[in-house]
């Protein structure tokens, strides 16, 4: 189904909803029409371009979210590549660059996505101890506080919605430090 970008009335995004939801919100005059996107919906009394992009017509006040740790998060950061070997897949695991035994945590400077392979290699040693190489530094990611970091990615790769979105390096594919 089409998904619809969705910005705050100070264009700010705030979520990514179904076509037949922004179409509600047009129609009942809660949200209006940035960008369509080239398809024409037909009605009983004529028609109209579906949306790509709505605005909502008055501000939502919401408190900025905490970007929690999760796999999910994880994998769309480091968008679906081993920061090891850098073979891109969706079937990848997440790995403590410094072992839970040494006092690694469950942090986003300290969970990377690693293939399988990878993962057996390491073991539970530290990437130096392993004789392996990061190939980018894990770090918090920087991002449309309300979209989750796995919309954001989708988001991203949208042509149409990119001048709506602010470009955050963490989700640029092939970045290297």
């Amino acid at each position: 189904m089409a998904e619809v970008l969705v910005l705050n009335q100070n264009y700010e995004p705030l979520n990514i909803c179904t076509l037949r939801r922004a179409v509600n919100m047009v129609l009942t005059g809660k949200a209006e029409v940035v960008l369509t996107n080239g398809h024409y919906i037909r009605t009983v009394s004529g028609g109209f371009e579906a949306p790509s992009v709505v605005r909502l017509r008055y501000l939502v006040k919401r408190p900025l979210p905490q970007v929690r740790v999760t796999r999910r998060a994880i994998l769309a950061r480091d968008n679906y590549t081993c920061q090891y070997c850098g073979h891109t897949s969706r079937d990848l695991t997440i790995d403590h660059v410094i072992p839970r035994r040494m006092g690694g945590g469950d942090t986003w400077e300290n969970l990377v996505a690693c293939c399988r392979r990878c993962n057996l290699l390491k073991g539970d040693r530290t990437p130096q101890q392993a004789g392996m190489k990061l190939l980018r530094k894990p770090r918090r990611p920087h991002f449309v506080p309300y979209l989750s970091p796995t919309q954001y990615a989708k988001a991203i790769t949208r042509e149409a919605w990119r001048p709506f979105l602010p470009i955050f390096d963490d989700f640029l594919p092939n970045e290297r430090e």
